[in-house]
């Protein structure tokens, strides 16, 4: 007499089962982040649309691969003017217009603050305006050889927005519009846990 013993007759299909549900449970949880780390490893499926009017620097850098260097290190969002042959009439557009964005912020101010760096010594007269109508401007040392020879720094002035941290986000020509770049920094300010 072929007798089955019950229990395990009915633990197969079970343990069928549940190899499938574990199966199932290891995809939902592990197929996303595969699926994410290879479309962000070969490109595909990234949306082409942007919600930013300037150059993104995506790669970590900081002040120092500019050249910029900072006697004091504070924990404010920055707008940065980059003048690494003189301060001209492209350079004093961009000092005038950060401070601008600056006050733009409204009550949103106070996280940000407004900087030129130059490579050079400025002209008096402007020298003199600055301290006279920028009380505020924060002024940085630029070398100009660094900054040549970042492929991300265009021989022109250049806005930068500068996290509190020190890294780059965004860069402007000096062709910019200053609502553009005011709405790109609110934007970054609204998102922001820092500064």
């Amino acid at each position: 007499m072929n007798t089955m013993n019950p229990t395990i007759a009915s633990r197969e299909p079970k343990r069928g089962r549940g190899r499938l549900q574990l199966l199932l449970i290891l995809a939902v949880v592990l197929g996303p982040m595969l699926l994410a780390s290879a479309m962000y490893r070969y490109g595909f499926w990234v949306p082409q649309t942007r919600s930013y009017h300037g150059v993104l620097i995506a790669n970590g850098q900081d002040r120092t691969a500019i050249g910029v260097t900072t006697a004091t290190a504070e924990r404010r969002w920055e707008l940065l003017v980059t003048a690494p042959q003189g301060c001209e009439a492209q350079c004093q557009q961009l000092v005038y217009l950060a401070r601008q964005i600056n006050i733009g912020l409204a009550r949103e101010a106070a996280r940000a603050s407004h900087a030129l760096a130059s490579a050079t010594t400025l002209d008096a007269t402007y020298e003199q305006r600055l301290r006279r109508e920028y009380p505020q401007l924060q002024r940085h040392a630029l070398d100009a050889t660094i900054y040549a020879g970042n492929p991300e720094a265009p021989a022109e002035p250049q806005l930068w927005i500068v996290d509190p941290h020190g890294n780059l986000v965004l860069r402007y020509d000096a062709d910019a519009e200053g609502k553009a770049i005011l709405d790109d920094l609110k934007y970054l300010l609204k998102i922001s846990q820092i500064g």
